[in-house]
């Protein structure tokens, strides 16, 4: 197994850590945000910092394999969900965020299948497959030291720097959910292609 690959591996085992965390019930605070949550982001900044790693030491070293073209977008997407779904079960984020994430990557999966299996090509992602990337991950990022929900700043009651978080951690999510949407319409018109002998 080549480095990149193995660092990829490592991101995937970052997964079940962060699923842990939140059932230790670590107790303190820092800033006034949570341990547990503190730690929770700080390996998921180290996971997302390993998909851009993982994927420049592949093309830097010419280490592009199947299995890494197998493993890195599942890596990618089981660190998101999960991420997603411990904001959900805190009360942080509202359940229909990832929902919308769960079925774009359904939908977008079984495109690329029979796109590979059809024409033996490889769907690259489209620029808003990279806007729903980047908006995400910092938006995730930010979330974990929200102390306030996701929308919170419509209520009125957030100032000063809660407000600001919470208004970057809004907008950027929001912003990775319209990406999500598009991108996943992209897919599905790109399909018209796939089954124009079977409709």
């Amino acid at each position: 197994m080549n480095l990149a690959n193995k660092i990829t591996v490592f991101r995937i085992i970052l997964v079940p850590i962060i699923m842990i965390i939140p059932l230790l019930n670590i107790p303190g605070e820092l800033w006034g945000i949570p341990l547990t949550y503190l730690i929770i982001d700080a390996i998921f900044v180290i996971a997302a910092l390993t998909d851009k790693l993982d994927g420049h030491i592949a093309r830097s070293r010419n280490q592009i394999t199947t299995f890494g073209k197998f493993l890195d977008p599942i890596a990618d997407k089981i660190l998101v969900i999960v991420a997603m779904l411990i904001l959900v079960e805190a009360g942080k984020l509202p359940a229909w965020i990832p929902a919308i994430v769960v079925i774009r990557e359904f939908i977008v999966s079984g495109y690329r299948l029979i796109a590979v299996e059809k024409q033996g090509k490889v769907i690259a992602a489209s620029i808003w497959g990279k806007i729903k990337t980047c908006s995400q991950m910092l938006g995730l990022i930010i979330a974990f030291i929200d102390v306030n929900k996701f929308g919170a700043i419509f209520s009125g009651n957030l100032t000063g720097t809660a407000f600001v978080i919470n208004l970057v951690t809004t907008v950027l999510l929001s912003i990775s959910v319209i990406a999500t949407i598009f991108s996943g319409i992209d897919y599905l018109k790109g399909s018209k292609e796939l089954f124009k002998d079977e409709l």
